[in-house]
């Protein structure tokens, strides 16, 4: 399960929660380092029990990354991480939600996820999650093909990268002839 994706040799592998402020401030660090060592993300939902608007928050999400840009989604994540303190209910999302549509030129669709397809993407990623054994957002991995590095601290996430690019260094090394 945590493998980069096919073709690549290395990833960033995240589980987050929109309304999660300890996740708004891990977003632009592992996008930073994303950018920086050209290496994708795999991005997953975990959604906190209790917490009121992230569901959907993460369905509107899904519906950016499915039906529009995977680029506007990842803009969408970005503006509600760093809108969280104005988004207190499901009624202020959708506010925000309409507005974020409107300054990208986009239409919010009057129904966003009607047959629930959307939704049940996002809490296959939260069971996911579950199923590992994961417990808080935000989680966040560094994977390579045979191995993953728990970045717990993501002030770590430069040196669990370094340590991935010298495992696949050493893998692509040919072993000495005797």
């Amino acid at each position: 399960m945590l493998k980069p994706p096919p073709g690549v040799k290395i990833a960033i592998i995240d589980w987050t929660d929109l309304e999660c402020p300890a996740c708004a401030n891990a977003f632009p660090l592992v996008h930073v380092a994303m950018n920086k060592y050209k290496i994708p993300l795999v991005h997953y939902d975990f959604l906190i029990p209790g917490h009121v608007w992230s569901p959907q928050a993460a369905v509107f999400a899904r519906y950016l990354q499915d039906k529009v840009s995977a680029e506007l989604a990842t803009e969408y994540r970005r503006e509600v991480f760093a809108s969280q303190s104005r988004i207190s209910s499901p009624d202020d999302l959708n506010n925000f939600t309409k507005q974020f549509f409107s300054a990208h030129g986009k239409e919010m669709p009057f129904v966003v996820d009607p047959t629930g397809q959307l939704k049940r993407e996002v809490e296959a990623d939260r069971d996911l999650g579950l199923k590992m054994g994961l417990t808080h957002t935000p989680t966040i991995f560094v994977v390579t093909r045979k191995h993953w590095i728990d970045v717990a601290d993501v002030m770590q996430i430069d040196t669990a990268i370094a340590q991935a690019q010298a495992e696949v260094a050493r893998e692509g090394t040919p072993a000495p002839h005797k």
